[in-house]
């Protein structure tokens, strides 16, 4: 397992972007629960955001690629609209212990 971050770190209804051995992992969290996802957009491969830890739409309720508008349901990755449709972002699995994000081994 990876250590993210501390639950408290993520603020709710947003997501963050974290470093890891296996790349930028998105971080969302909704109340207790959070959903990870690798940073790049099935689309063409790079990162969803321009700015640091901004990847969610103006309504906080979809995964936002700044790149091209493609929106993702925060519970599944799937794309909803744009020109990746119908596909999915990469799952990163989490785990919260003791209040605490981390990866696990994948």
């Amino acid at each position: 397992m990876f250590r993210l971050c501390p639950l408290a770190d993520i603020p709710d209804n947003d997501a963050r972007g974290f470093r890891s051995p296996i790349g930028e992992v998105i971080v969302v969290r909704q109340g207790l629960a959070v959903f990870g996802y690798l940073n790049r957009c099935p689309h063409i491969g790079i990162g969803l955001n321009f700015q640091t830890d901004v990847f969610m739409d103006l309504t906080q309720r979809y995964l936002l690629c700044a790149n091209h508008g493609a929106l993702f349901r925060i519970e599944d990755g799937f794309c909803l609209r744009g020109p990746c449709h119908g596909q999915s972002l990469k799952q990163a699995p989490l785990l919260i212990e003791k209040s605490i994000v981390w990866l696990l081994d994948t």
